[in-house]
């Protein structure tokens, strides 16, 4: 009987904690969708730099609401070439701000050789469809 009651009062406790943690998933908004998103701007502090040192890239962009967010950064190497694409939230029923804001994200760049890294920011596409690209480089020392 001891253990009976020493299980239930161990158990009761966790059921309850399940069951409200299962009602606290309606304070939280829901994704729509996720989807590329153009990057306005770049900074990059130094144009120049060494192999292994690490510095923040960061990029820019306007989102038209407050729905509508950074979510993550799609990023492809191709020899010293590299793709950054910016891809954004869409919250699905939220009660969002109406007012455009810019996001300030950043990426870390560890170069690993020497030589002169070009760098292409997802812009957009053009009037044709064609993707649109903000072009920097960085020359490895």
């Amino acid at each position: 009987m001891k253990n009976l009651i020493k299980i239930s009062l161990f158990a009761l406790p966790i059921l309850f904690g399940i069951y409200s943690c299962d009602n606290n998933r309606d304070n939280y908004d829901e994704i729509e969708s996720i989807s590329p998103f153009k990057i306005d701007s770049v900074k990059i502090a130094q144009t120049e730099m060494d192999v292994f040192t690490v510095q923040t890239i960061k990029t820019y962009s306007t989102y038209p609401n407050g729905c509508t967010g950074f979510y993550d950064y799609n990023y492809e190497k191709d020899d010293l070439d590299r793709y950054v694409t910016t891809y954004a939230y869409k919250l699905k029923n939220a009660n969002c701000t109406q007012a455009t804001r810019v996001g300030t994200n950043g990426i870390n760049f560890r170069p690993e050789v020497r030589g002169t890294y070009t760098f292409k920011f997802w812009n957009g596409k053009d009037a044709n469809n064609n993707n649109v690209w903000i072009e920097k480089t960085i020359v490895v020392k």
